[in-house]
């Protein structure tokens, strides 16, 4: 039994990081031979709690959405359950600042919004890439921002003209790379979004910085200047963590893919 265990975990640590582990594959081998502490569960049993831990944080790093759960992940980020958890997180981000927002009229008073499935919908990419099925080729997603075809996410374009309706500065941070400046900026104004203070894009020099410090950094920089940041949405954990943040963060579901 003890092997068993030890063979589980390894085959676990194995899954955190590639994604192609199979789990629900070896625990119905063993079924047969032992039924004692195992739970009977079914595969939309386990893609969901895959799902979830990934939006939980607690799979980290992983590459490639597992290959069994792929139709799932898919079924879901094109789902009216979607739609309807991204609607909640823009109500709650509302509510906090009808309870909790008073403007200073410093103009100093600011939200940050990340970009890529917060704003803007990468789900038509990641449709033709099974999902997140496959590994993310970084030069073929940069061509797909290129030609500025992604959808606004609805609920978000509508909490952005809420949000700066109250009077806060939008920021716009962002990992993409500062070569796509141009296409981003075309592909915002065409799908509706208008009047940000800034976009904040990777510039050379933070190419290899890891996307939680490179954010935080930028966080800081605002702080710096005399900004308060009342609120942040990301998709992204890597978003919302690191030495400066917001009064609230709001994370946005996404599990196609995990930014380091």
């Amino acid at each position: 039994m003890r092997g068993e265990v030890i063979l589980l975990c390894l085959w676990l640590c194995t899954g955190l990081v590639a994604g192609d582990w199979n789990i629900l594959s070896y625990i119905t081998s063993k079924r047969e031979d032992d039924r004692n502490g195992n739970v009977e569960f079914s595969l939309r049993n386990y893609c969901e709690s895959w799902r979830m831990n990934a939006e939980l944080n607690n799979i980290r790093g992983f590459e490639v959405v597992p290959g069994e759960c792929v139709g799932y992940i898919g079924a879901y980020m094109t789902s009216t359950q979607y739609e309807v958890d991204v609607q909640l997180a823009a109500e709650e981000s509302l509510l906090f600042l009808t309870d909790s927002f008073q403007p200073s009229g410093d103009g100093k008073d600011a939200w940050i919004f990340d970009l890529d499935d917060v704003l803007l919908s990468t789900v038509p990419y990641f449709k033709m890439h099974d999902f997140g099925g496959t590994k993310t080729n970084r030069g073929s997603l940069e061509a797909w921002m290129r030609e500025g075809n992604a959808p606004a996410i609805e609920h978000m374009l509508t909490l952005f003209y809420l949000i700066r309706g109250k009077g806060l500065k939008v920021f716009i941070l962002s990992s993409r790379a500062e070569y796509l400046r141009e296409a981003t900026v075309e592909n915002l104004i065409a799908v509706g979004y208008h009047g940000w203070t800034d976009l904040i894009l990777r510039s050379e020099e933070d190419k290899y910085t890891c996307a939680e410090e490179y954010k935080a950094k930028q966080r800081s920089k605002l702080v710096h200047e005399g900004y308060r940041l009342w609120g942040i949405v990301g998709s992204q954990w890597s978003s919302l963590g690191g030495y400066t943040t917001a009064r609230r963060i709001f994370k946005l579901p996404n599990p196609m893919y995990y930014e380091y």
